[in-house]
């Protein structure tokens, strides 16, 4: 084994299950097989994980998929290069929306609530419709960051039913641990963030789940481990000894056997601090939370392909930027592999798919905004 650059490092995460990685991977001793010391840190917002990883206060940690290309590229108000080492869970969001919300919707648009399955966003146009014509208050939901899968989720999600993001509703910013207290209080209508707190707002009766990340795209990648291009650059074997106690523990959170105690875990409350019930009745959900199989840990650059179409979709980023360029500088498929042969886990031959080849919605090309009217297929189709 090479030596260790730095055997002691810092690990930021966010109370959100797909952080069980960071956590399991110190439960499970993998940091300590791996010769390195972490000291794994709870933070309070996205905002705090990057300004403490442009600090130089976390030497990596869980972060938001998106992000370190936005951060990469200087649009977020922090600019600073980042890596993406390996993804850490794909799938795991859902979007809740209150109850009060859920009977206006049933009284402007009967007929697209059902009892179950994804949510049609027309029923929402209609209580937008009626407000609006009312001179009422717009709509409010919440995602936990503007560079997320869970805004780019909202987004979608809206403009299938003839909805302008931008527009129609007003979208804000709200901490993942914060959502249930912001919707309890009537200061949002709605949000889009990964379990368990869509379980926890439906446990406590205060909102339902209108759907669910593989609604929009089976498979879609949620967060990912980030550090500095220069931390990585610096410090190489540690960093590959932190991916392979990552991965060993992705493999582990996989083991259907293993959820029971996965959820028992993370409910303590130094990590999520979630009655266990709640944990495992997300957990246990088939296929909804996938740490491992399928080359999920893989940092696709056609991943970062998608997000970053995104960004220019949605005019957060300048419509003449390189994509394939930032994608393969920070999507670190080459640190990914390195570590993935240590640990004897197999890799994709490619770096990434063609459009589409994930399962993704394809992103349109030519608009920035989509016609009212447009149909959920439509949409999914660019």
């Amino acid at each position: 084994m090479a030596e260790l650059e730095r055997p002691n490092i810092k690990v930021g995460f966010i109370p959100i299950i797909d952080c069980a990685a960071i956590v399991l991977a110190e439960e499970l001793g993998a940091y300590e097989r791996q010769g390195i010391e972490v000291e794994i840190v709870r933070e309070v917002s996205w905002a705090n994980v990057r300004d403490k990883l442009a600090l130089g206060k976390l030497d990596a940690s869980h972060i938001l998929a998106p992000l370190p290309l936005a951060l990469t590229l200087g649009i977020d108000s922090v600019g600073v290069p980042l890596v993406n080492a390996m993804t850490l869970q794909v799938n795991g969001n859902a979007l809740t929306l209150s109850t009060a919300l859920w009977q206006e919707m049933e009284q402007a648009a009967p007929g697209l609530v059902a009892a179950d399955g994804p949510l049609d966003a027309r029923a929402l146009a209609a209580v937008v419709a009626k407000r609006k014509a009312a001179g009422a208050k717009p709509v409010v939901l919440a995602s936990v960051f503007p560079y997320s899968a869970q805004n780019y989720m909202v987004r979608l999600w809206l403009s299938s039913g003839g909805l302008d993001p931008d527009r129609d509703v007003r979208l804000v910013t709200v901490p993942p641990p914060h959502t249930v207290a912001y919707l309890s209080g009537g200061a949002i209508d709605g949000y889009c963030v990964g379990e368990p707190w869509n379980q926890q707002a439906q446990a406590l009766g205060i909102g339902r789940i209108a759907l669910t990340g593989p609604d929009i795209w089976t498979g879609m990648p949620e967060k990912v481990l980030g550090c500095t291009e220069s931390w990585a650059a610096n410090n190489p074997n540690t960093l590959r000894a932190l991916v392979r106690a990552l991965i060993e523990a992705c493999l582990w959170l996989d083991e259907p056997a293993n959820r029971p105690e996965a959820a028992r875990i993370l409910s303590n409350p130094r990590y999520l601090n979630m009655p266990v019930e709640v944990m495992a009745r997300t957990l246990e959900r088939p296929g909804f939370h996938v740490f491992q199989r399928d080359f999920a840990n893989f940092p696709w650059r056609s991943h970062a392909d998608w997000f970053l179409a995104q960004m220019v979709r949605w005019g957060q980023a300048p419509p003449d930027t390189d994509i394939k360029a930032v994608a393969d500088r920070v999507y670190r498929t080459d640190l990914y592999r390195a570590a993935a042969r240590d640990m004897g886990v197999a890799c994709p031959d490619a770096d990434r798919l063609p459009p589409g080849g994930h399962g993704e919605p394809l992103p349109s090309s030519t608009v920035s905004r989509t016609a009212p009217g447009t149909s959920a297929q439509e949409i999914a189709n660019g």
